[in-house]
């Protein structure tokens, strides 16, 4: 990333974590890449990047760019953190290695197939229902509902926990950008549960058949302590579902606008994987990675200082026209391969095999039970942070 004449970063006078910005984040995205490859917003004193060479390209470079100080806007060594740092997401080699080894010992592809045979016929059933009524909301009663049911089920969540997973991640997310009004606002909704939901990742909550004793189990097995298994399963159900529910959201927000890619799908349940990776690309779930300079780096010409943050605009990535031809339609033909909506390299979403599945399984159950889908109303969107997303998505269905 090196090799041309040295220069200054651009200055971008747009903040990302503005709720005006948060309303209508394509903006954004669009004035990020149509400025420069190096970008500097001042008001955070950070340094990001918009195009997709070299948001993959620092992704895959640990080594100069690091995890291990926190993947929001803070230096979490610096400012510390409300809860125990990600042992996977939020950490680098070696430790990084051995506790992604327990995760990868569990999600297997025996695992996946489990959740196939244990909620495909489920999915059928809640998509059947759902066309029945003619009317329901694509997003608390499809694209929530179907992860909220497995995620927990897997793991063997007690009840409690699943009632308050959406407000424990929209704090954990919040949390990643500014402390603004929107960060204090999920704080206040979460602060009463944060403890309550760290203490039912304890083993002697957990099932003894689901994903999360049987992580309790490997690290056990690994000489780690119990406090390891619990922050592992607090990692898994947070970071696990926002991708699947926003994803499968935004991909039923395109469906219903564009009959012919209903149809098509209709045609081919088996292209519901497709529609999925096509929504990450397309409306990216989480728009922004963060990382920190171990070193001294150069981008295209840029020099950023060691110990800098460099915020990977993910979104913006996804939708590089010098990338992805036509970037900003809705293609469930199209091949989204090298989309970074998962990240890349050694901290690429570990989980992302169970979202697939789940997203077709969900979608694919859809396509098969309803003719059309269109919306009936409009949709309202999330404010947060780190996350993109759909709160409610009015929908009306033809049954097959």
């Amino acid at each position: 990333m090196s090799g041309t004449a040295r220069r200054a970063p651009v200055e971008l006078g747009i903040d990302p974590f503005a709720e005006t910005t948060l309303r209508n984040p394509g903006a954004f995205d669009d004035a990020a890449l149509a400025a420069d490859s190096v970008l500097y917003l001042p008001k955070y004193d950070l340094y990001a990047v918009a195009r997709h060479e070299h948001v993959k390209a620092i992704f895959t470079d640990w080594r100069r760019y690091s995890s291990a100080a926190g993947t929001g806007l803070t230096h979490i060594g610096k400012s510390g953190n409300w809860r125990r740092p990600s042992l996977i997401l939020e950490n680098d080699p070696p430790d990084h290695a051995r506790y992604r080894k327990i995760m990868a010992a569990i999600l297997t592809g025996a695992t996946l197939r489990e959740i196939r045979d244990r909620f495909s016929e489920t999915a059928d059933r809640m998509a059947a229902d759902l066309v029945l009524r003619g009317t329901f909301d694509g997003v608390k009663d499809l694209a929530e509902a179907f992860p909220l049911l497995v995620v927990p089920t897997m793991l063997g969540l007690p009840q409690e926990a699943r009632d308050l997973m959406l407000v424990y991640s929209e704090l954990n997310f919040n949390s990643m950008g500014p402390k603004n009004e929107v960060w204090k606002r999920s704080k206040e909704r979460a602060d009463p549960i944060v403890a309550q939901v760290m203490e039912l990742c304890q083993r002697k909550h957990l099932a003894d058949d689901g994903l999360g004793a049987r992580i309790y189990e490997k690290c056990a097995d690994a000489g780690m302590p119990e406090e390891d298994a619990a922050t592992l399963v607090r990692t898994f159900f947070s970071a696990s579902m926002d991708t699947t529910m926003n994803g499968v959201g935004f991909a039923l927000q395109a469906l219903a606008q564009q009959p012919a890619q209903w149809a098509t799908l209709r045609e081919n349940p088996d292209l519901a994987t497709a529609a999925f990776e096509e929504s990450l690309r397309y409306r990216s779930p989480s728009p922004y990675i963060g990382r920190t300079t171990v070193c001294e780096v150069e981008v295209d010409g840029v020099i950023i200082p060691a110990d800098s943050k460099v915020l990977l605009l993910v979104a913006a990535a996804n939708r590089d026209p010098a990338k992805f031809d036509r970037p900003g339609e809705f293609d469930l033909t199209r091949n989204p391969a090298g989309h970074v909506a998962f990240g890349v390299g050694i901290h690429a979403c570990i989980g992302q095999m169970v979202a697939r599945l789940e997203a077709e399984l969900a979608l694919g159950a859809l396509a098969r039970h309803a003719k059309s889908i269109e919306l009936d109303g409009t949709p309202t969107y999330q404010i947060n942070n780190w996350l993109r997303g759909l709160s409610a998505l009015p929908l009306r269905a033809e049954p097959a």
